[in-house]
């Protein structure tokens, strides 16, 4: 019989672990998992780097000022934006941050298509993920809950124009 200096505690309810034993959790967790994840561009909001041009012709564009872009996290059950992000830097990119501090003298050209209006917006090649927090109970039964859930969109340290075209 095993010897425990600890006061107030019962020798006699010892009993060793065998196959027949239910398995104990030693304690209860909470972890976060990355259930879908696309590749996005993440606007820079901020004055200079979103422009409109046309129709027709060519169109430039360049970033002269510096600003930060930062991840955009939502959802139920407590989120841990922390852990969000530390748990798709694991699963998804290793690139993806709290945010992106951005400072360059970025330039960029494209045709517009004829009777087109040309759109440039520079910004982050990041991540919109969904993710999932889960809780697992200490003791015998060690049940798995998912307590949150939302959806995440990641800025990374690429960045760059985007380009597309409209009507009007």
């Amino acid at each position: 019989m095993p010897t425990n200096d600890r006061q107030d505690w019962e020798d006699t309810d010892y009993q060793p672990l065998d196959e027949k034993s239910p398995t104990m959790c030693d304690r209860a967790e909470t972890w976060y998992t990355i259930t879908s994840k696309k590749k996005v561009h993440v606007p820079s909001w901020w004055n200079g780097t979103e422009y409109q041009d046309g129709p027709g012709g060519t169109m430039s564009g360049t970033v002269t000022k510096s600003g930060t872009i930062s991840a955009d996290v939502t959802g139920t059950g407590g989120v841990d934006v922390d852990a969000i992000i530390l748990t798709a830097k694991v699963s998804v990119s290793t690139k993806i941050g709290g945010s992106v501090s951005i400072s360059t003298g970025h330039t960029y050209s494209h045709p517009v298509s004829r009777n087109k209006y040309g759109h440039l917006q520079y910004g982050s090649w990041g991540w919109k993920t969904t993710w999932k927090r889960w809780r697992s109970s200490s003791g015998s039964s060690c049940n798995t809950v998912e307590i949150g859930h939302g959806s995440a969109t990641l800025p990374t340290s690429s960045t760059g124009w985007k380009y597309w075209e409209t009507s009007s």
